[in-house]
């Protein structure tokens, strides 16, 4: 078992191969072949194929410089620096610029009548719940109704008074001169698999061209004018500054990392992120609120900003690439399926009208070679008494003799053999001694012998295996082998010996017997269907067999698988 093992593993195998002499195929053949390898190669160079990649990973820090001066209602002018617009810190990849403030001055913990607004106002204390809050409320309810204005009245509330009244931004934007503030965005990167880093701050700008540099006249500046960054992203800053809003600076890294291209710069863009449309009339814009406290005569007073603006979301991505020797060949790899589709295309054109049909059909024979599955094989049986055949499917437990056929086909004749058939006949049809087949070695069956229940011609013999039950007849009668054509066609040994010498001048003595079964088949089956195996009679078995018996005894029996590719002496070589 082990050297069978060995001897399976030192084996090798390749494909079935077609050539075809043909000028046209060849020029279509190598003009696909060119026009895949151009694609491949464009695409290789495109993607950058033949490189391992490695994603940014980013730091970033934001400063933002400029000064406005403003006029505040109930305020009066006020100068704003970077400390006054830019409110609380923000995430570490982004800044907040102050646009446009609303102001409640010297509020005070005390006690003060609640804003009116819808299903707040009251008439009787008995209409305010003492300790109630909700959402919308700026405190928490005394348990009071007292007078907000001449004509309408709402729940008291403890609270920091007096309550913030104005809810809508002023219009323009108060804080409009910051559309000229700028903003210096220095962003660090690194490369983790390549030990790269690098940074937007390029070696080469120093101080003299961070003061002068500007993105119109410079894409690598990374000094941004904050009206220049809206206007890129699509939007009017003088708009945009009323409600605020949401815009993001995004940095791109596309580096190329091998030595004779190397190349490593930011590229920016801008666009907004917050969906202005939806934002309407729900929530519009960005705002949030922060405190300015002092004592006033021992009393803590503190002033309420409502800070309107916009928020710059710095977002870095990119990724860099060098050469590797293994991606390269794993992109090879993977592209050399697509000669296939030459094959494909040259396959379709043979097999269709469009290339010669005699050249298409000789092509598929050659080609494709079916091989029958030997469990589920068609059996083809021919009856003396019958002038077609019948296509079986095999069985294991019921009687070949007994099994209903699948279908029931004429049998084609071959004229070759026929013709062959007719000289024999005309011939002397005396036999000599010498040219009888001989004796039979082993004992003849005994004629009291019950007959096995398929047989119709008493001379079949039994056998254990359902493939082999089959009889010459469908109908009771006479035995074929009892024909004189029988033995002048099967059984004559100058006959046999002269085809088997034709194919094979050494061939051995058993060959008599195997082509004894192949001149039976060429007799009675003539052309069998394809992809079908004929199946010789029991009693036409044991008769080939009596005349040349084998030396030892041992008969392998019917094995379908072996007659599917007979030998060109079974048809018209007689």
């Amino acid at each position: 078992m082990p050297c069978g093992i060995v001897r399976t593993l030192c084996q090798y195998e390749t494909n079935k191969l077609v050539r075809i002499q043909s000028v046209r195929l060849g020029s279509i053949k190598w003009s696909l072949n060119g026009f895949i390898l151009l694609f491949i190669c464009v695409l290789m160079l495109w993607n950058k194929k033949y490189q391992e990649f490695d994603l940014v990973v980013s730091s970033v820090t934001a400063k933002v410089k400029g000064v406005a001066q403003t006029h505040l209602p109930g305020v009066g002018d006020a100068v704003w620096d970077v400390v006054d617009y830019s409110g609380p810190a923000q995430n570490k990849n982004s800044f907040f610029v102050a646009t446009n403030i609303i102001v409640t001055k010297n509020q005070k913990q005390g006690k003060c009548p609640e804003i009116p607004s819808q299903g707040r106002l009251c008439q009787t204390d008995k209409d305010c719940e003492r300790g109630a809050w909700s959402q919308q409320s700026h405190g928490i309810q005394t348990g009071s109704c007292v007078k907000f204005d001449v004509l309408r009245k709402t729940c008291e509330v403890s609270a920091w008074c007096p309550i913030e009244s104005k809810t809508s931004p002023p219009r323009p934007a108060l804080l409009a001169a910051a559309e000229n503030f700028t903003v210096l965005i220095k962003n660090n990167i690194r490369f983790p698999a390549f030990s790269y880093i690098r940074r937007n701050i390029l070696p080469q700008m120093n101080d003299v061209y961070l003061r002068s540099c500007r993105r119109a006249n410079d894409s690598l500046c990374p000094i941004f004018r904050l009206g220049d960054v809206v206007q890129e992203a699509g939007e009017k800053f003088s708009d945009m500054a009323v409600e605020g809003g949401v815009i993001g600076i995004l940095i791109k890294w596309d580096c190329n990392l091998d030595r004779l291209m190397r190349s490593c710069i930011p590229k920016y863009s801008f666009r907004r992120l917050d969906e202005k449309e939806s934002n309407r009339t729900l929530f519009p814009g960005l705002n949030f609120r922060y405190a300015k406290y002092n004592t006033e005569k021992g009393v803590e007073e503190r002033t309420l900003y409502k800070a309107f603006g916009i928020r710059f979301d710095v977002m870095v991505f990119g990724q860099a690439g060098r050469f590797s020797f293994i991606q390269l060949i794993i992109y090879i790899g993977s592209t050399l399926s697509y000669y296939a589709l030459t094959t494909m295309l040259i396959d379709w054109l043979i097999g269709t009208s469009c290339y010669s049909a005699e050249v298409g059909q000789d092509y598929t024979e050659r080609k494709v070679e079916p091989v029958p599955d030997k469990e589920k094989c068609t059996i083809c049986v021919s009856y003396v008494d019958e002038n077609n055949i019948r296509l079986v499917k095999r069985s294991r437990k019921t009687s070949l003799q007994d099994v209903e056929p699948t279908s029931v086909q004429p049998r084609k004749e071959d004229a070759g053999h026929l013709r062959a058939v007719l000289s024999l006949l005309q011939t002397d049809a005396s036999l000599d001694h010498s040219d009888r087949p001989p004796a039979a070695q082993e004992p003849k069956p005994d004629p009291r012998a019950r007959r096995p229940a398929w047989c119709k011609c008493d001379s079949c013999t039994p056998s254990s295996v359902p493939l082999e039950e089959l009889c010459c007849r469908r109908s009771d009668g006479v035995c074929i082998t009892s024909s004189p054509l029988f033995e002048r066609l099967v059984l004559r040994r100058s006959l046999l010996e002269a085809v088997l010498r034709y194919r094979d001048p050494f061939s051995p003595p058993a060959a008599l017997r195997h082509c004894a079964y192949r001149q039976y088949i060429s007799w009675r089956f003539e052309v069998p269907p394809s992809d079908t195996h004929p199946a010789i009679p029991r009693c036409c078995v044991w008769r080939v067999r009596e005349a040349y018996p084998s030396p030892d005894g041992q008969y392998s029996g019917f094995r379908p698988g072996r007659m599917a590719s007979r030998p060109a002496c079974a048809n018209g070589e007689l």
